[in-house]
This record gives C-alpha cells, sequence and structure tokens, in this order.
C-alpha cells in the first residue's frame, strides 16, 4: 500500500523553490554593496547586537535539532535532553572569554586556524585544519540530508531533489556575498524560525493538553526521569562534551567573533544566544520524552512531528516544511562561508602552491566539490550519524590541547603526543556501527571480562578518554623521544 503523505509533491516542491529562491535574493541584493575580501571573511567587523545575536543563534540551530534531542531523550531521558541544550549553548559562554583574548591578541585575525599557527609550529596547525574542514563537511551533510527527508517525509519528494535546490541557492548567494550575506539572511531566518516554533509550540500544548508535561513522563516512563537512570548521566555528559567540543572548532562562531564591532558587543550577544538557544533545543528534546510516552512504537527522531501533525495536516506541514528550510540553510550558509574563509586565509601556509594562486577561486573550487559530494550523500539518504559521531571523536582529542594552549606555552611535539595518545585510546573504546562492541571491548578482548557498564557505555568512555586524557598527557610531561 501507497504511503499517504501529509502534503503533494507538487506543494512541497514549489515552497521549496519559493522559500529558496527568497533566501537567496535577500542574499545576492543586500550584499551586493558589500563586496571585498574584508566583507567575505569578516563582514568589515561591524556587526552590531541585534544581527549578531540572530546570526550565531540561527547559526547553532540546525535541521538537527527537529530529530537528534527528539531522539537521543528517547532512551538518554531528561539527562540526555539536559546535555544536548548546554552542549549546544555552552560554546557561547565560553566564546566569551575566548573571544576576549583572542580578538585582543589577534586583532585583524578571522579564522581560528590562523591564530593556532601563531601558537604552534608549522605542521600541527594543518592537522587542526584539516580535522576543522573534515568536522564541518559531515555537518554540511547531515543538513542537507535531514531536510531532504524531511521533506520526503512530509510529501514523498524525491530527496535529491531537496538536496539539489538548498545547495545551489545557498551556494549562489553565500560565495557571493561571503560573511555578509550569511549574516543577513541570517537575521531573516532566526525571525521565522523563532516564529514558526512558537506556532508548533502552541498547536502541540492545544492537542496534547495537560500530557504535555512531566508527571505524564513520569507516569508513563518514570525512569527517563528518574535520578538512579544511569544512562541519563552517561548519555547527557556524552552529548555535552560531544556537541560543545565540536562548536568550539566550529569557524562560523569564530568568524562571528571576529566581526563584531566591539566586544562588549561580543559579549551580549553570546549571552543572549545561549539564553536562546538552551530553552529551543530543550523543547525540541522534552517532545521526544512525550512522543515516546504517547506511543513507544513511533521513530524516535519523529517524535516531533508525530506530536505536531496530529490535526490541521496541511497548515502544519507547511510550517515544518518553511521551518526545516530556514534552519538548514541558516547553517548551510554559515558552513559554506566558514570552511570557504579557512581556505583563502590559511591555503597558502597549509598547501604551499609555487605559483601565484588566487585562494578565494580556489576556496570556492573546493566548496563546490565538497557540495557535490554532500549532494550524493543527501539523494542517497545515507545515514551519517556514526560519521558525525567519529567528527566529535577527533574535535573532543583536540580540544583541550589546543585551548589550554590560549592560556599556556605549549611545546608541539607535547601537543602532538597529547592529541594522538587521545585519539588512540578514544579508538580503543569507540563503539562499532551497531554500537555492540569496540576495538578493544569485544574484538581484540572479550567482552565478558569487562563490567557492563563498561561494555554498555561505550561511546561515553570513548569520548571521556579522548576529552580528558591529552590534558592529563600535557600535565604529566613525562614522554620523552
Amino acid at each position: 500500500m501507497d504511503k499517504t503523505y501529509f502534503l503533494t509533491q507538487s506543494t512541497a516542491l514549489s515552497l521549496v523553490i519559493v522559500i529558496c529562491l527568497i533566501f537567496l535574493s535577500f542574499g545576492i541584493y543586500y550584499s551586493k554593496n558589500y563586496q571585498g575580501l574584508k566583507n567575505y571573511l569578516t563582514a568589515n567587523r561591524n556587526i552590531g547586537f541585534l544581527s549578531l545575536t540572530t546570526s550565531l543563534t540561527a547559526s547553532a540551530l540546525g535541521a538537527w535539532i527537529l530529530f537528534g534531542p527528539a531522539s537521543a531523550a528517547t532512551w538518554g531521558g531528561l539527562g540526555a535532553v539536559i546535555g544536548y541544550s548546554l552542549g549546544t549553548a555552552f560554546p557561547m559562554f565560553f566564546f566569551i572569554y575566548l573571544g576576549k583574548k583572542i580578538r585582543k591578541e589577534f586583532p585583524q585575525g578571522s579564522t581560528l586556524i590562523e591564530f593556532l599557527r601563531k601558537k604552534f609550529g608549522k605542521s600541527l596547525f594543518k592537522l587542526i585544519l584539516l580535522m576543522t574542514i573534515f568536522y564541518m563537511f559531515i555537518f554540511l551533510c547531515a543538513e542537507v540530508t535531514a531536510v531532504a527527508v524531511l521533506i520526503n517525509y512530509i510529501s514523498g519528494t524525491d530527496l535529491w531533489f531537496t538536496a539539489l535546490i538548498v545547495l545551489l541557492c545557498t551556494l549562489t548567494y553565500t560565495l557571493y556575498g561571503g560573511l555578509k550575506a550569511s549574516i543577513l539572511t541570517d537575521n531573516i531566518q532566526m525571525f521565522v524560525i523563532g516564529s514558526l516554533l512558537l506556532i508548533s509550540l502552541i498547536y502541540i500544548l492545544s492537542f496534547t493538553g495537560s500530557k504535555f508535561s512531566f508527571d505524564f513522563v513520569k507516569e508513563k516512563n518514570p525512569h527517563l526521569l528518574s535520578g538512579s537512570y544511569l544512562p541519563g548521566y552517561t548519555s547527557g555528559l556524552t552529548f555535552f562534551i560531544a556537541v560543545a567540543a565540536t562548536n568550539l572548532f566550529h569557524q562560523g562562531n569564530w568568524q562571528r567573533i571576529y566581526a563584531a564591532n566591539d566586544y562588549k558587543t561580543l559579549k551580549k550577544s553570546l549571552i543572549l544566544s545561549f539564553l536562546i538557544i538552551v530553552p529551543i533545543v530543550f523543547f525540541m528534546g522534552f517532545t521526544g520524552l512525550i512522543g515516546f510516552s504517547l506511543n513507544s512504537s513511533i521513530r524516535p527522531d519523529l517524535s516531533f512531528f508525530y506530536l505536531l501533525l496530529n490535526e490541521q495536516a496541511i497548515f502544519l506541514s507547511i510550517v515544518i516544511i518553511i521551518l526545516g528550510l530556514a534552519l538548514t540553510i541558516s547553517t548551510v550558509d554559515t558552513l559554506i562561508n566558514a570552511i570557504s574563509s579557512l581556505i583563502i586565509v590559511d591555503g597558502k601556509a597549509t598547501f604551499e602552491f609555487k605559483k601565484k594562486t588566487n585562494y578565494i577561486n580556489f576556496s570556492k573550487y573546493i566548496i563546490v566539490f565538497l557540495s557535490v559530494i554532500s549532494f550524493v550523500i543527501a539523494s542517497y539518504g545515507f545515514d551519517i550519524l556514526y560519521l558525525f559521531l567519529l567528527a566529535d571523536l577527533f574535535c573532543c582529542a583536540f580540544v583541550l590541547t589546543v585551548f589550554y594552549s590560549f592560556y599556556n606555552k605549549i611545546d608541539e611535539k607535547n601537543a602532538y603526543i597529547s592529541i594522538i595518545i587521545g585519539l588512540i585510546f578514544g579508538f580503543l573504546f569507540f563503539p562499532s556501527p551497531d554500537f555492540s562492541k569496540s576495538l578493544l571491548v569485544g574484538i581484540l578482548l572479550s567482552k565478558e571480562i569487562f563490567s557492563p557498564f563498561i561494555s554498555q557505555s561505550l561511546l561515553f568512555l570513548s569520548f571521556i578518554i579522548a576529552t580528558f586524557l591529552p590534558f592529563l598527557v600535557l600535565k604529566a610531561q613525562k614522554i620523552k623521544f
């Protein structure tokens, strides 16, 4: 039997095309008067409080919030929801201190890698650059795939069509207008996102009534709220560490730190962004708790849609499509410009081409190439969660060593050693795709010799080890070659 969809394909396709063209038009029209490398990389360092706040928030909230937090809540409970919320927002708080330092010591900079080149030698920064681009590329794939799957779920539209339209429109205005265009469209997209999330909340409350509460979850699935539920703690810490670590390496955030017209503006924007992000991600995770309590057989990552598409399905399907597109495009344009800026600023020191190279054009070729790969991945609907977790592991192994260097001098060789040791031991516990075993637990050694906590908490242990072991190695300073 054919599946019944909420909207016709023609309606969904029209929405996708119109919404994408609207954002493209705004991006091109506004940025045509703000050309030049300074605008492309740092928006001429004159972004004010409101624009910076909406841009930071919109860039942080991708289409993943429609799926990830709700899914995590169904097995990690309240702890996972809290960890996801704080992990997403925590970098904003951290950037208050890091941003002040990096703007003071390197006022004409535009990338994190550019700053780290001054801290380390000629090779470690290349490894950090590669890791950063890899993480943002995976993020790009995840966002395009998520919105393609969303439109397919609503209307049955082929995945490739949504992916193609979103990528073409976003590439067009972002590669033309750079950060200036990205920030302008973020302002518009954040208004759309905020309005539609409010509409969604109102309808969900009207549909679920008193069931949208902690009491209802406690009645149906008390373990998800229990203080003795161990997965709540491990999953909460896992998501907090993974999401926070990766966002600290997000070049889009660092561009906006440099784009603020002064530090006072930056600080206020970061604080307000933190206060906006936490309740939004918490709300999305809470829909997972409610949806699972209402119907434990639903797909965990579809809890938000299960609650919302209860009545008035046509109107609310349109709301979801516009919301999903705004969330996706606001993140994708940030990622495109972020990767491009890294190649422009750090490309010469990294690639060391002999002949004179136009790194702006070179960055655009790289972006188009990565976008083609993202299009293929999204067209086939590949599940890239596992690859995303792998990228998270890399960021975890780098995070403390890199940001410890902001305040303490670290020898490049010692930094290399600490990162590699963190990666090796993190990989030993990193779970297989089915999460049943790891290289150490279940392959090299039998699972039976490990405690149930270890065999059931592989992802948590791999992130904890990869994050904190490098710091312990640095502090010990006992390894000599």
